[in-house]
């Protein structure tokens, strides 16, 4: 399949995206190349492989591996409220928006 410039014009419009004239002929270029890597991969011989329900290994262990719910970058909130417009005991202030 190859995409041309009237093809990225019509995906463009579809998607209401705003694309210059002069930014088609390269779009065109990156769609047939992305297009190119789809169909090679179409030619991968995947008959001997099983299908994955996730990249994670976890059918053999049938759980999934957990780690520690540590804290590795805290005590910075100095740093964190430094930009903040509103800092009130040590917390972002907001204005109320419901009354």
């Amino acid at each position: 399949m190859s995409v041309t410039d009237e093809t990225v014009r019509k995906i463009a419009r579809l998607a209401r995206i705003a694309v210059a004239e002069d930014d088609v002929p390269g779009l065109t270029g990156e769609l047939n190349g992305i297009l190119g890597w789809i169909e090679q991969l179409g030619e991968v011989d995947t008959s001997g492989i099983e299908p994955m329900p996730s990249v994670m290994d976890i059918a053999g262990s049938g759980t999934l591996r957990w780690r520690d719910d540590v804290v590795s970058d805290g005590n910075i909130q100095d740093k964190v409220l430094a930009n903040a417009p509103d800092a009130t005991s040590g917390f972002f202030a907001v204005p109320k928006v419901i009354e």
